[in-house]
């Protein structure tokens, strides 16, 4: 995220919470920057499984909600690279 657009990405951010849980998924939420590197933002979520994220990517690029929620980051230039990474849980 660019540094200097923080409350832009935050407005961004707030938008896809909503849309990710609209389409099955559960949102833990985002994590902007507050010590450290202050370009690198974490959103966290989960889907029941890899192709329920999959059909959820395909869905969201045909979805109106979310194509107004990449409009605005392109348009507020907020977003400087997209990095994602899949991980599992370890619970007790």
């Amino acid at each position: 995220m660019d540094p200097k657009k923080i409350n832009e990405f935050e407005t961004y951010a707030k938008m896809w919470i909503p849309l990710v849980e609209k389409f099955g998924g559960q949102h833990t939420g985002y994590f902007l920057p507050s010590e450290g590197a202050n370009n690198i933002a974490l959103a966290l979520f989960t889907f029941e499984s890899l192709s329920a994220y999959e059909d959820y990517r395909i869905k969201s690029m045909q979805d109106d909600d979310c194509i107004k929620a990449f409009l605005y980051a392109e348009q507020v230039d907020c977003i400087i690279s997209y990095e994602r990474s899949f991980l599992r849980p370890v619970l007790s």
